[in-house]
């Protein structure tokens, strides 16, 4: 399947993802699932009810996993909340799973119930998309004029700041909007920590979080919500996941990385900032702002979170454990991972595959093995 075939109604704007080809949709609120070409050998034959929330980042992978694994008696439902609200969800017990884009923190796994596997699955560019009448994409821009844009301090595009980044570019006078995310986001706590880094006002202001108190713009909910708001506003410029951007044919800047080299946002350029990445024991890996010459500097990776045994910790039964380890496995193997590519994000590097594929050894059900692929 081509990235193109891919449908998801994302949100209340109803922001489609391409020609109604696979069979089911998804919304701010949920990913439903829908009959799928079976597998065959990629994914254990698992009769179970997986519920999972969090990052909006992830909706399009795991929406589209969920169907393929349908025919092999797994189904997925997840919900497009946000990476906070779905790790407050798997703290709680009321979801089997987490989408979060940043790491488990010590504050977030000491709320578990017990220990908890977190897995990296995909990489995704954060763009900077932009709504310019007569501009293409290939806008320069670096982390500091970004935070004076999000500070309110760079209110118009022809804005001297933004001029010197763009020597024979004729930028227009518009008005910039800007849009940010109003639910608690992995994918702002990516982009404030990039823009931290350049902008030491920002780094002693706003912050850096999932959530955060913004200086200026508009809120909108979801990757989504930020892309329509984004095509619907002249001048807009907004935070979008790479996938999201593309979906919706946006222009989106070139960003200067730690190098000094403008870069766009390209599948290559989002796996480079995975390159030669110090990997801790729990995986909790990050990928902004990477020091690789040829990486795009907004790059976020994206976590599936669940118990290391769900049945201890979580009441889950043996089924629901194994399927949590059957739809992991699947999400790091060759099928999962060329899926993943088709839908416009980055797959991870084999070394990190590796060590997720470990890490999913451990997944038990009252300390005996599960075994879900």
């Amino acid at each position: 399947m081509k990235s193109n075939t891919l449908i998801a109604v994302l949100g209340s704007g109803a922001l489609a993802f391409g020609a109604a080809a696979c069979g089911s949709s998804t919304d701010s609120s949920s990913t439903s699932t829908a009959a799928g070409a079976s597998t065959g050998a990629a994914a254990a034959k698992v009769n179970a009810t997986l519920n999972g929330a969090g990052s909006t980042f992830a909706a399009p992978i795991y929406q589209q996993v969920a169907s393929k694994l349908k025919a092999d008696g797994l189904t997925v439902n997840y919900q497009g909340v946000g990476s906070g609200d779905g790790v407050a969800q798997l703290q709680a017990g009321t979801a089997d799973f987490a989408g979060s884009d940043p790491a488990l923190a010590p504050e977030d796994t000491a709320k578990m119930k017990g220990p908890v596997t977190q897995v990296p699955i995909a990489l995704g560019a954060i763009t900077m998309s932009y709504n310019l009448s007569g501009q293409k994409s290939g806008i320069k821009l670096d982390g500091r004029t970004i935070g004076d844009i999000y500070l309110g301090k760079v209110k118009k595009w022809n804005d001297p700041e933004i001029v010197k980044l763009n020597s024979g570019l004729s930028l227009p006078g518009t008005d910039i909007t800007v849009v940010h995310r109003s639910d608690s986001s992995g994918t702002t706590k990516g982009f404030t920590q990039f823009v931290a880094n350049y902008s030491p006002e920002w780094k002693s202001g706003p912050g850096v979080d999932k959530d955060i108190k913004w200086p200026t713009g508009t809120g909108a909910k979801g990757n989504d919500g930020v892309a329509a708001s984004v095509k619907q506003t002249d001048g807009a410029i907004g935070y979008v996941e790479q996938a999201y951007a593309l979906q919706n044919a946006f222009t989106f800047a070139d960003v200067q990385n730690k190098g000094g080299a403008f870069v766009a946002p390209t599948l290559e350029s989002t796996s480079a900032a995975a390159e030669g990445l110090k990997v801790p024991a729990d995986l909790g890996i990050s990928t902004i702002d990477s020091a690789n010459a040829k990486a795009y500097p907004i790059v976020s990776q994206t976590f599936l979170d669940f118990p290391t045994d769900p049945c201890k910790s979580a009441g889950a039964s043996k089924d629901v454990a194994a399927g949590l380890s059957a739809f992991a496995t699947y999400l790091l193997g060759s099928e999962g991972q060329d899926t993943i590519k088709q839908l416009s994000y980055a797959p991870l590097p084999a070394a990190l595959v590796s060590k997720g594929t470990a890490a999913l050894a451990k997944v038990s059900c009252n300390g005996a093995p599960v075994g879900g692929a």
